[in-house]
């Protein structure tokens, strides 16, 4: 295994970490805020925007091969 491989597998397990992570602390956020459902959907739409944008991002890339 050559550091290339190593790097694109430690960043698909750790990204896949840290987004679980965030997500586990967005709904600690909404039940210490007693958001209700509708706080906490708009929590997750909001602030999971941002992990989205980063996935169709990747995707976009490997897709046009730049």
């Amino acid at each position: 295994m050559n550091e290339a491989v190593f790097s694109q597998i430690a960043m698909l397990v750790l990204l896949t970490g840290l987004i679980v992570w965030m997500g586990i602390i967005v709904w600690d956020l909404a039940k210490k805020s007693r958001a209700g459902k509708f706080g906490t959907l708009a929590l997750f739409i909001v602030l999971g925007a941002g992990v989205v944008g980063f996935i169709v991002k990747t995707v976009m890339v490997e897709i046009m091969n730049l």
